[in-house]
């Protein structure tokens, strides 16, 4: 079992036990009578392993996430400054001396090496690869006098690490539980301190969404700066080209791509949102219980099939049979030569808008239902017909929820990312014309990002502004939702 999760479960059994201790300690000071202490029983308890998990637990996690970069800063010195050329050669130097360190942690514990063979190997470690690639250890290349001895440092640390994350989470958990325990007395506030914790425990989990936007934001805002120092803003947001080729001279307009993004989720939309609406209509008000339970499933399997799947659909499916109507000359249906191949707009669009149905129709179903049937027995109180109490009443009541899935499926469209790479193709271009083929911001990152790269170019930089611009695309998206609903809300009301 690995050492972090061998002291989790001992500080779990140390909470338990001090759970265990305070109970019954505050009980026997209050003579076995619950009805003089502060707290119920059980909250001394819940303070005791409080007491000892919280503090603990967190200094492991802290210790876990912290060692390795301290042990990676200490072993850097030993690799030669001539051996380094990149921030990628770096890495792949520290991998080689953490894949040799568990070798030989390894080979040590099942006796295919000792010390002393280690330390003959200091200067000729060349005979290391075959002793580490019998105990399962692979290795690239032949192991370097550099890298042993930082492998043998990083062992060194990381074992001296151990030592002491073990000491300092187990005596900071004894130590809880003997204070918990020792406070638990029959006028000690107990209730109040584990409401106050649980408080905490709420805060906490409610900011790690928070935190984690913030985050995501402030690691994109600084790579685009990055790349707006070596990339002119005035042609990443106002050139008509998108032609990355990685020499330094690329033009890399983010309109191409912008007008791909939402030309494929509009058609997208036009798909999802009248058959999903239409559907959670039909459903939550005229369909019977049998119908409802039978329909509702099929439709939600919708979205729980791979965006890969829909690629390949729209690639080997959709995009071949809109070749057979608008394409081929003669060969076509229609006996036009509109569409040269099966990658197109409208086949990202139509496949896209297929995935996005669920997405409309089950939240707009939940959202109709929870209408309140008072409003619907109100307007066939007053004389109207069904219809008129879904146009009228019900549709303006849920509307907030339906703008919502609507919003979200928007979202997911100008995400995706398989479906285009399939059934749209990887051209940049502005055109109106939906059988040609376009790319979208997304597709492009992936692109940029793919490869051997070393972040320091602009080619390479670009993503973030990229992923940056459809954040920013994304949360306009939702304030404008909030104001049409926000406004309309107010003439309903």
């Amino acid at each position: 079992m690995p050492l972090g999760m061998a002291l989790f479960v001992a500080v779990l059994a140390i909470a338990l036990l001090g759970y265990v201790m305070a109970r019954c300690r505050v009980m026997a000071r209050a003579g076995g009578d619950a009805r003089v202490l502060h707290s119920l029983p059980n909250y001394y308890g819940m303070t005791a392993a409080m007491f000892a998990a919280v503090p603990a637990l967190g200094v492991l996690l802290i210790w876990l996430l912290a060692q390795p970069a301290v042990v990676q800063n200490a072993v850097l010195p030993l690799i030669p400054a001539d051996k380094i050329d990149s921030v990628g050669t770096q890495s792949l130097i520290l991998s080689d001396v953490r894949r040799v360190a568990d070798g030989l942690d390894i080979a040590l514990s099942q006796g295919a090496l000792t010390r002393a063979d280690i330390a003959a190997m200091a200067d000729d470690p060349s005979a290391l690869r075959g002793t580490l690639g019998e105990v399962g250890v692979a290795l690239g290349s032949e192991v370097e006098p550099f890298v042993l001895a930082a492998a043998q440092k990083s062992r060194a640390l990381n074992g001296q690490g151990r030592f002491w994350m073990a000491a300092a989470v187990l005596l900071i958990a004894l130590a809880g539980l003997a204070l918990a325990v020792r406070a638990a007395d029959p006028d000690f506030r107990a209730r109040n301190i584990v409401e106050r914790g649980i408080m905490v425990l709420l805060i906490v989990a409610a900011s790690l969404a928070i935190l984690t936007t913030v985050g995501i934001v402030l690691s994109m805002l600084f790579e685009s700066i990055n790349f707006f120092r070596l990339h002119d803003w005035k042609d990443f947001f106002l050139g008509p080209k998108w032609a990355p080729n990685f020499r330094g001279d690329s033009d890399l307009s983010i309109l191409p791509l912008l007008w791909g993004t939402l030309y494929i989720s509009i058609i997208a939309l036009l798909v999802a949102v009248p058959i999903g609406l239409f559907s959670a209509i039909y459903l939550s008000e005229y369909a019977g219980p049998k119908l409802r339970g039978i329909a509702k499933p099929l439709l939600e399997i919708l979205a729980g099939i791979p965006t890969i799947v829909y690629g390949l659909f729209a690639l080997l499916t959709v995009g071949p049979a809109l070749v057979r109507l608008f394409g081929r000359g003669e060969d076509g249906i229609l006996g036009v030569e509109w569409m040269s191949g099966a990658t197109s707009v409208l086949t990202a669009g139509l496949v896209m808008g297929i995935m996005l149905i669920p997405f409309v129709s089950s939240l707009s179903d939940d959202i109709i239902n929870a209408v309140p049937q008072s409003l619907r027995d109100g307007s066939f109180g007053l004389g109207a017909t069904h219809s008129e109490t879904v146009r009228q009443v019900i549709l303006p009541a849920a509307l907030p929820g339906i703008v919502g899935a609507v919003l979200l499926a928007a979202s997911r469209a100008i995400g995706e990312t398989m479906i285009v790479v399939l059934g749209a193709g990887a051209i940049a271009r502005v055109s109106v014309n939906p059988l040609e083929a376009m790319t979208t911001i997304t597709t492009r990152i992936v692109s940029q990002l793919t490869g051997d790269t070393d972040f320091a170019s602009p080619e390479t930089l670009v993503a973030f502004a990229l992923g940056l611009t459809l954040f920013v695309l994304t949360l306009g998206l939702n304030v404008l939702a909030l104001y049409i609903v926000r406004k309309y809300r107010e003439q309903y009301e």
